[in-house]
């Protein structure tokens, strides 16, 4: 209902039946249904945005047309998220720097699925090659419950930056628990390990909302080299955007030890 109002409260003048002040009034009741919905996911007992809360815009909704007097919570209309093409990141400015602060409280507790994925199924064997299957499973970060819409864009390049196979991007995260933000979610390799050029790396990107800039950011990245392709699990380190496909200035992202946990299967025939 959120997302209806939310598009609504932003159509062009000419599509809708809607003032501009009344428009203004309907993005303030999204934004109160989003934050009554994070209240029930919240594992705080304290709720930010109460069931009374939510029954005073019952009048509101009901009278719409003739409404004009102050809303009841001091609340901005939510901008409408725009659905990124697959690979495909709003960069438009650096982030400030995100070391500080800790994980917002009355975060929810499980991501809602807005950003679909495009993970693609395994290719066909083939004698004597090997295809890969990496199982993400978590990514630890410090402020893990403060991302909004979390996930993993994959790609394999050459030393030169150039894409190998398809980029694909994970589902929204499943869950986030302390300081992870779990997947639990397979990618498929698309090339035949023996198929890829010497150096290749296989680079793994971490993404989330920010609401106030209005845009999909590259929190961090991870990276993993044809040496370490071998069965089972794998942690592998965390590094400062933007991601450095050359691999030549690379820097932590933080001092502590935060990783993004994998685990391999190759399957030959």
């Amino acid at each position: 209902l959120a997302r209806h109002l939310q598009k609504e409260a932003q159509a062009q003048h000419n599509n809708s039946e809607f003032t501009e002040e009344q428009k203004k009034t309907i993005g303030k009741i999204a934004t109160c249904l989003e934050l009554r919905s994070a209240a029930l996911q919240s594992t705080q007992s304290q709720e930010e945005f109460k069931l009374e809360d939510l029954k005073k815009l019952e009048p509101i909704l009901k009278n719409i047309l003739t409404y004009n007097k102050e809303f009841p919570f001091d609340v901005q209309p939510v901008p409408l998220r725009r659905i990124l093409a697959p690979g495909e990141e709003e960069n438009l400015e650096f982030e400030e720097d995100e070391e500080e602060g800790g994980a917002g409280a009355g975060s929810p507790d499980a991501f809602p699925a807005r950003v679909p994925g495009t993970l693609l199924p395994r290719l066909p064997s083939e004698p004597g090659m090997t295809l890969l299957t990496i199982r993400i499973e978590k990514i630890g970060l410090k402020d893990a419950g403060q991302c909004i819409d979390p996930y993993i864009t994959v790609s394999v390049k050459d030393l030169n930056g150039i894409d190998l196979t398809p980029v694909q991007d994970t589902p929204v995260a499943s869950r986030k628990e302390d300081t992870y933000v779990h997947f639990n979610v397979d990618i498929e390799l698309q090339k035949h390990v023996e198929k890829l050029t010497k150096g290749a790396a296989i680079f793994f990107e971490f993404k989330h909302y920010k609401p106030k800039k209005r845009f999909t950011s590259t929190k961090c990245f991870a990276f993993m080299e044809m040496d370490e392709i071998k069965p089972g699990p794998i942690v592998i380190e965390l590094y400062k955007k933007p991601t450095d496909f050359k691999r030549k200035k690379l820097q932590l992202l933080t001092k502590k030890p935060l990783y993004l946990h994998l685990h391999q299967t190759l399957h030959k025939e």
